[in-house]
């Protein structure tokens, strides 16, 4: 039987009402202190009645209230675990990285499986409990930075695991958002990574390890246009639908992420209009994630005093 979102979706269009709108981001941009921005958005909701006021605390609440939301909406969350396997396999990472240097980890929150239990897993050397996609990336990641001391190796064999992770959770989704969201985010990182590799001189085997398939970018492709030069991946990208991509890449990695990230809301901003779907409610994820990564930003300018014109070219464009 097909699940009816109707209610549930009702509920994130009232709750759309509340996301920081592009007056609020103006306004916060044009206070001059870290505490006025911090006034500002509590009275917007943000923050507890614990009264801390630590940037970090502060978003880690606002992002628990979404999720808190999001499941008292759908009870079954595996629908959206293509949004939260990000936290599983970045507390992954913090994971393997605490238990070889013998510190205490700090495990992100909202992760489809707890992230006290993947860092249990890992310190006992045990994954029997994992999921399959977590189970598949631990003992090899693992094995790599113990072996050679190398965080980056660890890092690239956990990222690819997420990247394809990504992609099989789309291709089991019927949910256009999702699809959207899975393939944007694999392309864009199999660009990155890329641009990263030429950068550094890699050869072709290495970059092709470094890709994950994905239905938009040809990685063979990219990856011999890494292995030639940076004008080569522009080149390659312009013959795809990432050819505005490449301008912004022409500029800065910064400008490509804002490009990529105003990409993606501009895409979703018609699913808010789907009631009977899971998509409004993917949008409203990705509305809501993509104000905590603004507001992050304008926090962080206005404890180190970056310049406010400097800021907002690096702002993202807000979903209402």
């Amino acid at each position: 039987m097909k699940q009816d979102y109707t209610y549930a979706v009702a509920r994130i269009r009232s709750r759309e009402l509340k996301l920081l709108s592009i007056k609020d981001i103006d306004a916060l941009l044009g206070l001059k202190t870290y505490d006025e921005c911090m006034d500002y958005l509590i009275d917007k909701g943000y923050g507890d009645d614990d009264g801390d006021r630590d940037e970090r605390t502060v978003l880690a609440q606002e992002r628990r209230r979404l999720w808190e939301l999001i499941s008292e909406l759908v009870p079954d969350l595996s629908v959206f675990d293509v949004f939260r396997c990000a936290d599983d396999f970045q507390n992954l990472k913090i994971s393997i990285k605490a238990v070889t240097r013998d510190v205490e980890p700090m495990l992100l929150q909202n992760g489809s499986v707890s992230g006290e239990k993947i860092y249990h897993c890992v310190k006992g050397q045990d994954y029997s409990s994992l999921p399959d996609y977590l189970r598949q990336a631990a003992q090899p990641a693992f094995t790599a930075l113990l072996q050679t001391g190398d965080g980056q190796s660890c890092d690239l064999i956990i990222d690819s695991a997420y990247l394809n992770t990504l992609y099989e959770l789309a291709e089991r989704s019927d949910c256009e958002v999702i699809k959207l969201y899975s393939e944007l985010t694999i392309a864009s990182a199999d660009i990155l990574a890329a641009v990263r590799c030429e950068r550094i001189g890699k050869k072709h085997g290495f970059i092709i390890r470094a890709l994950a398939p994905c239905n938009t970018i040809n990685i063979e492709l990219l990856a011999r246009a890494a292995a030639k030069s940076f004008d080569d991946i522009l080149s390659y990208l312009s013959t795809t639908e990432y050819a505005l991509a490449a301008e912004e890449l022409k500029i800065s990695i910064s400008a490509f992420e804002r490009w990529r990230d105003n990409y993606l809301i501009d895409k979703i901003k018609p699913q808010k209009y789907q009631p009977f779907t899971i998509s409004p409610i993917s949008a409203y994820i990705i509305a809501k994630e993509n104000e905590l990564k603004v507001v992050r930003l304008i926090l962080t300018a206005k404890q180190n005093g970056f310049d406010p014109k400097v800021v907002s070219e690096r702002l993202r464009d807000m979903y209402v």
